[in-house]
């Protein structure tokens, strides 16, 4: 666990770390100020009950909480297309986003979405790296720790009105650290840190 040596003691006990090919130490030596900024946006995001149980929808509070912090200070949305090209002739193109970027830092969030996201994410990340537009990618999911919690919140009202238990909201197909592992562990991240 090199990742203890570079990320603050206060990091690593709100949150479940893994670092992927030397992540954390590209970020801590290559990116200091980035790399500070997406400290301080962890150490200022507070998950709260309300957040949990707010209904779905497009876009919940928890993303727009890191916006407010992390826009302001020049984390911008950003795409890529790449196109393939055969005797001149375009044959197909794909366009990849990740939510923020400053520098060559992307950061992306996934809190309750289908956990087919995280695909696309790290597809993204991998791409924009092997293009030479990143370093390092971060990727914020659930901890499954917050399962018991979610199961001890009771029940929410959900945007059609009906109630539901709050833990049935955060299943199994959706993102959380259970579903990214995998995915991060067969390498789908490509070279990407």
């Amino acid at each position: 666990m090199a990742w203890r040596k570079h990320i603050p003691p206060d990091i690593h006990k709100g949150y479940e770390i893994h670092d992927y090919r030397h992540a954390a130490v590209i970020l801590a030596h290559e990116f200091p100020s980035e790399f500070a900024e997406i400290c301080d946006a962890l150490r200022k995001f507070h998950l709260t009950v309300e957040d949990v149980k707010a209904p779905g929808g497009n876009e919940s509070q928890i993303p727009k909480k890191f916006s407010e912090i992390l826009r302001p200070l020049g984390w911008v949305e950003k795409s890529l297309t790449a196109k393939v090209m055969v005797d001149g002739k375009e044959v197909g193109h794909d366009t990849h986003r990740v939510d923020y970027i400053k520098k060559r830092v992307a950061f992306d969030l996934e809190w309750n979405s289908k956990d087919q996201t995280f695909d696309r994410d790290l597809y993204a990340f991998r791409t924009f790296f092997d293009y030479d537009k990143i370093s390092v990618g971060i990727l914020v999911t659930r901890s499954n720790e917050l399962d018991p919690w979610f199961d001890s919140l009771g029940t929410f009202i959900d945007s059609t009105g009906k109630e539901r238990l709050v833990k049935a909201k955060y299943g199994a197909s959706t993102t959380h650290m259970g579903k990214l592992i995998p995915r991060l562990d067969a390498g789908r991240n490509g070279g990407c840190p």
